[in-house]
């Protein structure tokens, strides 16, 4: 059972790390393309492009990873726990998407106005903004015991 739950959180953690790398180099293409405007135009434009890119990702990745878990032996869906579980992944990823935008908008506003290349400021916002979206969802992730009570 232990080594389920750690199971389930590498696979997690492998989700939006794929779902973060797609999200980078589509923003920091973005970012590089709207060089021309102004910091907080860049920064606000390339950040709706990361959203975009990265839920699109994670939720075909996260589907993916999980379709087979919320249907019983006869093949119905189990919307209880299909439920219990989409409340828990939207809290842990909600309190972590706060931290990560605001990380993110600013940091990538703040190297723009320090003139880095936009690509570059996009880059280095991201992976610092990454780092503390996903140390704040594994901690909520666990504190809403996500991979706990047999889900």
């Amino acid at each position: 059972m232990m080594q389920k739950s750690y199971r389930q959180y590498i696979v997690l953690n492998k989700n939006l790390i794929i779902a973060f790398l797609a999200a980078i180099i589509v923003s920091a293409i973005v970012a590089q393309t709207l060089s021309d405007q102004a910091s907080y135009i860049n920064s606000t434009y390339t950040v709706a492009i990361d959203f975009v890119v990265f839920y699109s990702m994670f939720s075909f990745l996260f589907y993916f990873d999980n379709r087979k878990k919320y249907y019983a032996e006869s093949g119905n869906l189990n919307k209880t726990r299909l439920k219990k579980d989409l409340l828990k992944i939207i809290s842990s990823l909600g309190v972590a998407e706060i931290v990560y935008t605001i990380s993110r908008w600013a940091l990538q506003y703040y190297f723009l106005n320090l003139e880095y290349e936009a690509y570059l400021a996009s880059i280095i916002a991201h992976v610092i903004s990454t780092i503390l979206y996903m140390i704040v969802v594994n901690v909520s992730v666990k504190i809403t015991r996500l991979y706990k009570d047999g889900t």
